[in-house]
């Protein structure tokens, strides 16, 4: 219909609108899949390759237990992928702001895709290659830490700015989905054939993301861009550090995981409880709290303060923790392991609406490689501290104590950092200059 062209339908009334149900109020907020096909495709592609993957996290150490029957063996995969991780996923987000993000996060894809075929044809050999295997998984590291600021930053240019925190439950939402599958998947799989055809099931999933992934429409960088550079890298990280507000929300994730990140205690957790056959549900108490968060996820679009979200997630998600720790009875565990899951995720969908609504979209990818190290290194630094403390003193003082200085050190950088406290998404300088440029922008949705 032309602009000023009378429309042939009867106006429908405003002054009775029906009213918006409590139920729907809480309900997921599903706007960008239906508004937005690129973010369809996106999505759709992403809920394919996070269960393959899943299918491959499974396989992985199980290939390496049955060649070497070694807990180091196995345990070396882990830290391989540390140092590609940190210095790709720097390098990845500076790509991001100079390249079509959409052509990289394609391009990642196929190269995982060979990788995994490596992985195929050397569990074939009569002898598979550890070294291979290790090299592989080094290299997975490397092209993740390439994606993830590509796949992080093309989000904005994807959806408008008011349906950005609907779309991150929704982002959040397949990668739970596909935790929650893949493994599974994966386990039937090898058990029922062989690895092999774990693999194979991993690159099908590959192929399909592919085709949704060549669905998106390309999302150039800025003419302007600046190519990749060291200057480029360092320019990022000051603009990070000048605004406390977006420096809050790495500190206080990094604290909340580094001091109370419990994982690497669950297989010995499960023992102290009486109860090793609960080890799995030990795992994955934190998902369901946090798929309960995302699937009743609707009212965040709806609260602006949030810095102070953030803020109380990471007290709740300490606190949490140190209840479990505190707790001998597995009901108890498994109900304050999920209370704290429910609260990271809390955490996660505000953090990740505060990065998307507030920063520029040509420091964007560098921000995202940044964001990548802080909820990556976190977690990993995390379970360090946690086993250490835990060999040095008791299991449950590990946990409790954790969970009593995640409460300190959030309290402490909440005093500290009063924008982040402070932050309304309706009034803050970044969040309202970014709603103008967009308003303005051809390259974002709400002109399209």
């Amino acid at each position: 219909m032309c602009v000023g062209e009378p429309s042939l339908r009867p106006k429908i009334p405003l002054t009775n609108p029906v009213p918006e149900s409590k139920a729907s109020r809480f309900a997921i907020d599903l706007t960008p899949l239906k508004k937005y096909p690129d973010f369809r495709n996106l999505w759709a592609a992403g809920l394919i390759t996070y269960m393959g993957s899943m299918i491959t996290y499974v396989a992985v150490p199980f290939q390496i237990k049955e060649m070497t029957n070694s807990y180091i063996a196995v345990g070396l995969s882990g830290v391989v992928e540390i140092v590609p991780l940190i210095l790709f996923g720097l390098y990845g987000g500076v790509l991001a702001d100079y390249v079509d993000r959409k052509k990289m996060v394609w391009v990642t894809e196929f190269v995982s895709l060979l990788l995994v075929a490596i992985l195929l044809v050397n569990s074939f050999l009569p002898d598979p290659n550890l070294i291979l295997i290790y090299v592989v998984i080094g290299l997975f590291a490397a092209v993740n830490g390439l994606q993830r600021p590509s796949a992080d930053a093309i989000l904005p240019r994807l959806v408008g700015h008011d349906d950005l925190p609907a779309a991150s439950a929704l982002m959040s939402l397949r990668w739970q989905v596909g935790v929650i599958i893949g493994p599974a998947i994966g386990g039937i799989l090898i058990s029922s054939f062989s690895i092999s055809v774990g693999y194979m099931a991993d690159i099908a999933t590959f192929l399909i993301s592919l085709a949704f992934l060549a669905r998106v429409r390309n999302v150039p960088a800025n003419p302007e861009a600046e190519k990749p550079s060291l200057a480029g890298l360092i320019a990022g990280v000051h603009y990070a550090c000048s605004r406390q507000d977006l420096l809050g929300t790495y500190l206080v994730d990094l604290a909340a995981m580094f001091f109370a990140m419990p994982t690497a205690l669950i297989p010995f957790w499960a023992d102290e409880l009486g109860s090793p056959w609960a080890l799995g549900f030990l795992y994955a108490a934190g998902t369901v709290g946090s798929v309960v968060v995302t699937l009743t996820s609707g009212w965040t679009k709806r609260y602006r303060f949030h810095g102070r979200a953030v803020i109380w997630a990471a007290l709740g998600w300490g606190a949490a923790i140190a209840l479990a720790g505190l707790s001998n009875s597995l009901i108890l565990v498994l109900l304050f392991l999920a209370l704290a899951g429910a609260a990271d995720m809390v955490s996660a969908l505000f953090r990740g609406t505060i990065w998307n609504q507030t920063i520029p979209d040509e420091l964007r990818g560098r921000l995202a490689g940044i964001e990548l190290l802080s909820y990556s290194v976190g977690p990993l630094a995390g379970q360090m501290r946690a086993a250490s403390m835990a060999a040095a003193t008791s299991l449950n003082f590990s946990v409790t104590s954790g969970g009593v200085l995640c409460i300190i050190s959030v309290a402490t950088l909440a005093i500290f950092l009063p924008k982040l406290r402070k932050y309304d998404a309706e009034t803050n300088e970044f969040a309202v200059q970014m709603r103008k440029v967009r308003a303005k922008d051809e390259n974002f949705p709400e002109n399209r």
